[in-house]
C-alpha cells in the first residue's frame, strides 16, 4: 500500500517535472524571440569617457555598426532623431550625439551586449566622481571620435540605456541639438531614416519615465517646428574660455570633432565668449565697446536705418556713468561683463515684441508739416510775422528781435528739395552744398566782396570778408602784429564777432585756437548766418537792438566789428555800452569799419563822434593802424579799462555810471541801459584779474569760485567744478565715445542744452569741434564760469525756440533738461523744436529719469528717428537717438508765420 502511494506519487512527480520542462522550453523560446526582436530593433550603444580603458569593449562593437544616408529632404539636411533624457547629464551642457544600429542577431550577440553593458556600468561607476565634478561647473569630460557612437550616460548609473525613436506625433521635427552651441557632433555618423517606423511603446514608457525623474541641463536648445519658442531655452547657456562654435556646416555638425570639442575639467564658462552662427556676421557688427550690468534694459532698435551697421542685434557693454537726478553725488563707475548669450531666434522675437509695443505707444504722436513764409528755414521767434506786423515802430530794429508765438509749434519744418547729408570739417569752411542753403541773393549782393561763390552744385568760400577779401587768416595776422598784446589763442581765446557775416573771421580763428561767438540778425542779407553754421562755424541770429545780448557781463576776450553796420555812435552810445558790459576789464574792441581808414565826410564825422564816445566811456585808442597793403583797409584797437579811476576823474558823468542794484549778468529779455557798471576790484571778484591763459584756465578752477560757495551738486563750489569735470571725462571717454555708435570725425556743431559748468564741452576738447553750451534761464547761472574756462555758451528759455536756424547742429546733448522743460512747457512742442535745430543724421544723447525717457523715445519714434541705444538703471535713462529725413505729409499752417 505504502509502495502504491509512492508509485503514485513519483508519477505525479514525472508528469509536474514534464510540465516544467515544457513551460522552460516556451520561456526560454520567449526570451530568445524577445532577444532577437531587441537586437535587430534599434539600440544605443553608452557612451564611454575618453580616458576611460572601456575602449577595448567599444572596439568590438565597432564592426556592428551600420550607417545609412540621412533622407534629403530632411530640414536642413541634418540628421533626424531624439535624444534620451536619461543620457542627459544634469548640470552639464548637453552633446549632440549619433544613433548607432547594432543588426547582429542571435543570442550570442545578445548575451554579448547584456556583457558590454555591464562591463560598461562597471567602468562608468569608475569614473563616476570625475564626471560628478564637470556636472558641478557645467563641463564636458568627454571627447568622442568618429567610432565612438552612442548616447552619453544618464547621471542615475544604475540605469541602463535604452533605444530612442522618433515619434511624428510629437510634432518634432529635430531633437535637442545642443551640440551646436557647446561641442561639435561626430562628422559622417548617420543615422537611419528607417527609424521613424519603428513603434515601441516600452521603449516609449522607458523615455517618458527617465524624462520624469532627470532634469534637463540648463541651456539645451530643441530644434522642432515650435523652433522659435524651444529656442529660448538657450538663455542660460554657459561657453568654455575660448571655444568657438560653428553653426555653417550643412550637416548640423563638424568635421573634426576632435579639434572643435576643448573643454576644460575644472573651470566654469567664462562670459563673452563667442557664439558664430549662421549669419553673425550679418547680424553682429559690433560699434562699442560699452557694457551693460545684468539686469539693465537695453534697447538697440533701429527704425530708421542711416548706418549700415545699424541692423546689428548687438549685446553692447557700458563703462557708462549715471549722475542722480539731484546729481548731489557722482557715481561709480560699474563694469559687468554679460555672461550668457541668447540664440538670435529669441533675441529677434524679444525685439520685436519691443518694436510693436512702443509702436502701439508712439500712436499717440501725429505730426504735421509747418507751412510758413520762411518754409524750410522758419524760425518761430524770429519770423512771426504776427507780432512784426503790430510793432509800434522799428526804428531799433525791433523787427529783428525775438517775438516768439504765443503756443509754440508742435509741427516739424520741411527739408529743402534735394537736401544732401552736410561736407565734413575742414572741407566745410571752403564748400557746402547749394541746395542745403539755397539762397543765391547774397551772392549778387557781396559777390563783389568775395564772401561767396556758386560753383556748381556747391558754394565756395574764398575765406574773403567785407573788410578781408584776400583771406582772413592774413587778417587774423595782421591784427596780432598791431596789437602784440592780443596774444591769439593763449590770453584772447573767447570773442565775440559782431555783424559776422558769413563768419569766415570765426571759422579762420579755429586755426588759432580761438572761439569766435559770431552773430548776425535775419535780415536782407539773407541766411548769413544760416551759411555760417552749414559751414561748421558758430554762430546765432542776433540783432544789437532795444534788449541786452543774451550773455553775461564781462565775459569776452576781444570783441570784433568789421564792417558791422551798426550805428555805435548815436543815443549817447546806448549800443556801445552794451559792448562793454560784455567785454572784460582790459579786453579789447576791434573795429575795422570805413570810418577807421576813409576820409569821407560821413566816415569822419562818425569816426570823430567814435573818438569823444570812447573817451567818455574810459576807453584806451591802443592803436590805429595805417591800411594794410594786401586788404586795403585799417584797424582801430580800443581798450576797457581795469579800474574805477578814470571813470571817477571825469568831468562829466556821461554816460552814467549804472546804480549798484543794476546787475550785469541780467540778460534775458532785459532793455539796454545807457549806463556803465563799475570795474570790480575786490581779488575775489570776478573781473578783477584776467584769467589763466588757454588752456590752464580750462582745468584750473577761477580764482574767484570760492570754498565758502556751495555748488550745484552740493559740494563745496571749487571741488564741484572738480568733481563734474572729472565725471563727464568719464563719461564722455568710455562711453560716448565708444559706446554710442557714433561716428565722432562727421560730428562738428554741438550743442549742450543743460550745460551746468561745461564739463561735456571741456572733455570734447581735443576733437575737432565746438560746443554751445546753453544755460537754461530757470537753471543756476553758471554761465560765467564756462566763459571764465575758455569756453562759450548762451541763455535760453527751452519754452521759446532758439535763434538759430533749422538744421544746424549735428549732435543735441541734453542732460536731465527734459524733465524739468516738461513740468512748465509743452514737451510736445520742444522735442519739435529740437527736431528743428537737428540735422538729419544728426544725434541727440539724452540722460533723465526713466518716465521722461521713454516719453522722449516713444516721440521720436513717431518721428522715424533711429533709435541707437535705450538704457536704464536705478530709475535713470539714457537714450542716443539719430534723425531721420522722414518729414510728415499733413500740413498745418501757421498763420501768424505768413507774411
Amino acid at each position: 500500500m505504502a509502495l502504491g502511494r509512492y508509485n503514485r506519487v513519483d508519477n505525479n512527480n514525472n508528469k509536474s517535472s514534464s510540465y516544467c520542462s515544457t513551460v522552460t522550453i516556451v520561456i526560454f523560446m520567449g526570451l530568445c524571440l524577445v532577444g532577437i526582436w531587441m537586437i535587430t530593433s534599434s539600440w544605443v550603444v553608452p557612451v564611454q569617457n575618453g580616458d576611460d580603458p572601456a575602449e577595448e569593449k567599444k572596439n568590438q562593437l565597432k564592426d556592428q555598426v551600420e550607417t545609412v544616408i540621412v533622407d534629403s529632404n530632411d530640414r536642413d539636411n541634418k540628421p533626424q532623431f531624439e535624444d534620451k533624457p536619461n543620457d542627459l547629464r544634469k548640470d552639464g551642457p548637453e552633446k549632440n550625439l549619433d544613433v548607432s544600429l547594432a543588426k547582429d542577431k542571435g543570442k550570442a550577440n545578445l548575451a554579448a551586449e547584456e556583457n558590454q553593458e555591464k562591463t560598461e556600468e562597471a567602468k562608468w561607476d569608475k569614473s563616476k566622481k570625475d564626471n560628478q565634478q564637470f556636472n558641478s561647473v557645467g563641463g564636458e569630460k568627454n571627447v568622442y571620435n568618429s567610432e565612438n557612437l552612442g548616447g552619453q550616460g544618464s547621471e542615475n548609473n544604475n540605469e541602463k540605456p535604452h533605444s530612442i525613436k522618433d515619434d511624428k506625433k510629437s510634432g518634432s521635427d529635430y531633437a535637442e541639438k545642443k551640440g551646436d552651441e557647446s561641442t561639435s557632433r561626430t562628422y559622417g555618423d548617420k543615422v537611419d531614416k528607417n527609424d521613424d517606423k519603428v513603434s515601441d511603446k516600452r521603449s516609449a514608457d522607458q523615455v517618458k519615465k527617465k524624462s520624469s525623474n532627470e532634469d534637463s541641463p540648463k541651456g539645451d536648445k530643441v530644434f522642432d517646428k515650435s523652433f522659435v519658442d524651444q529656442e529660448k531655452k538657450s538663455s542660460n547657456e554657459v561657453f568654455p574660455k575660448g571655444d568657438k562654435v560653428d553653426k555653417n556646416n550643412d550637416n548640423g555638425f563638424d568635421k573634426s570633432s576632435d579639434s572643435q570639442v576643448k573643454k576644460s575639467s575644472n573651470e566654469d564658462a567664462p562670459k563673452g565668449d563667442k557664439v558664430f552662427d549662421k549669419s553673425f556676421d550679418d547680424q553682429v557688427k559690433k560699434r562699442s565697446n560699452e557694457v551693460f550690468p545684468k539686469g539693465d534694459k537695453v534697447d538697440k532698435n533701429n527704425d530708421n536705418v542711416f548706418d549700415k551697421s545699424s541692423d546689428s542685434q548687438v549685446k553692447k557693454s557700458s563703462n557708462e556713468v549715471f549722475p542722480s537726478v539731484a546729481q548731489s553725488e557722482l557715481l561709480n563707475e560699474t563694469m559687468i561683463q554679460n555672461g550668457s548669450f541668447t540664440t538670435q531666434a529669441a533675441e529677434s522675437n524679444k525685439e520685436k515684441n519691443a518694436q510693436s509695443s512702443s509702436n502701439s505707444s508712439s500712436k499717440d504722436y501725429s505730426w504735421k508739416l509747418c507751412n510758413s513764409t520762411a518754409g524750410p528755414d522758419f524760425i518761430p521767434c524770429l519770423d512771426n510775422w504776427e507780432a512784426i506786423r503790430n510793432l509800434p515802430t522799428n526804428i531799433h530794429y525791433e523787427h529783428r528781435e525775438r517775438h516768439c508765438p504765443e503756443v509754440p509749434p508742435t509741427c516739424l519744418v520741411p527739408l529743402p528739395e534735394g537736401y544732401k547729408f552736410p561736407i565734413e570739417w575742414p572741407k566745410s569752411r571752403d564748400k557746402i552744398w547749394y541746395k542745403n542753403v539755397p539762397h543765391s541773393k547774397l551772392v549778387e549782393f557781396k559777390g563783389g566782396q568775395n564772401w561767396l561763390k556758386i560753383t556748381g552744385d556747391y558754394l565756395t568760400f574764398p575765406g574773403g570778408g567785407t573788410q578781408f577779401r584776400r583771406g582772413a587768416l592774413h587778417y587774423i595776422d595782421f591784427i596780432q602784429k598791431a596789437v602784440p598784446d592780443i596774444a591769439w589763442g593763449k590770453r584772447s581765446r573767447v570773442i565775440l564777432d559782431v555783424g559776422c557775416g558769413v563768419a569766415s573771421f570765426g571759422g579762420y580763428l579755429f586755426e588759432r585756437s580761438v572761439l569766435a561767438m559770431s552773430l548776425a540778425p535775419k535780415d536782407e542779407h539773407e541766411a548769413q548766418v544760416q551759411f555760417a553754421l552749414e559751414r561748421g562755424i558758430p554762430a546765432v541770429s542776433a540783432v544789437m537792438g532795444t534788449k541786452r545780448l543774451p550773455y553775461p557781463g564781462t565775459v569776452f576776450d576781444i570783441i570784433h566789428c568789421a564792417r558791422c553796420r551798426v550805428p555805435w555812435h548815436i543815443e549817447g552810445g546806448k549800443l556801445l555800452l552794451e559792448l562793454n558790459r560784455l567785454l572784460r576789464p582790459g579786453g579789447f574792441f576791434l573795429w575795422s569799419a570805413t570810418p577807421v581808414y576813409q576820409l569821407k565826410a560821413q566816415d569822419v564825422e562818425i569816426w570823430k563822434a567814435m573818438i569823444e564816445q570812447t573817451k567818455a566811456m574810459c576807453w584806451e585808442l591802443v592803436n590805429k593802424t595805417s591800411k594794410e597793403p594786401i586788404n586795403k583797409v585799417a584797424i582801430a584797437t580800443f581798450r576797457k579799462p581795469t579800474s574805477n579811476e578814470c571813470y571817477e576823474q571825469r568831468s562829466q558823468q556821461e554816460p552814467p555810471l549804472c546804480p549798484e542794484s543794476d546787475d550785469p549778468n541780467a540778460a534775458w529779455n532785459v532793455p539796454l541801459q545807457t549806463c556803465m557798471h563799475k570795474v570790480p576790484l575786490d581779488p575775489s571778484e570776478r573781473g578783477s584779474k584776467w584769467p589763466e591763459e588757454w588752456p590752464a584756465r580750462l582745468e584750473k578752477p577761477p580764482y574767484w569760485l570760492l570754498s565758502s560757495q556751495v555748488g550745484v551738486y552740493g559740494k563745496a563750489a571749487p571741488e564741484d567744478l572738480a568733481a563734474d569735470n572729472e565725471h563727464w571725462k568719464q563719461v564722455v571717454t568710455k562711453s560716448y565715445m565708444q559706446g554710442m555708435g557714433i561716428n565722432w570725425s562727421s560730428v562738428r556743431n554741438v550743442m549742450d542744452m543743460k550745460a551746468v559748468y561745461g564739463g561735456f564741452a571741456a572733455a570734447l576738447k581735443d576733437m575737432n569741434l565746438w560746443v554751445m553750451n546753453v544755460i537754461p534761464v530757470d537753471s543756476p547761472d553758471t554761465l560765467p564760469i564756462i566763459y571764465e574756462r575758455g569756453l562759450f555758451g548762451i541763455y535760453h528759455d527751452w519754452c521759446e525756440s532758439f535763434s538759430t536756424y533749422p538744421r544746424s547742429y549735428d549732435l543735441l546733448h541734453a542732460d536731465h533738461i527734459f524733465s524739468r522743460v516738461k513740468k512748465r512747457c509743452n514737451f510736445v512742442a520742444v522735442v519739435a523744436e529740437v527736431d528743428r535745430i537737428l540735422r538729419p543724421g544728426g544725434k541727440l544723447i539724452a540722460r533723465d529719469d526713466v518716465e521722461t525717457i521713454t516719453e522722449l523715445e516713444n516721440m521720436v519714434r513717431s518721428m522715424h528717428w533711429e533709435v541707437r541705444l535705450s538704457y536704464s538703471k536705478d530709475k535713470e535713462g539714457l537714450l542716443c537717438v539719430q534723425k531721420s529725413m522722414w518729414r510728415p505729409t499733413e500740413v498745418e499752417t501757421l498763420t501768424y508765420a505768413i507774411a
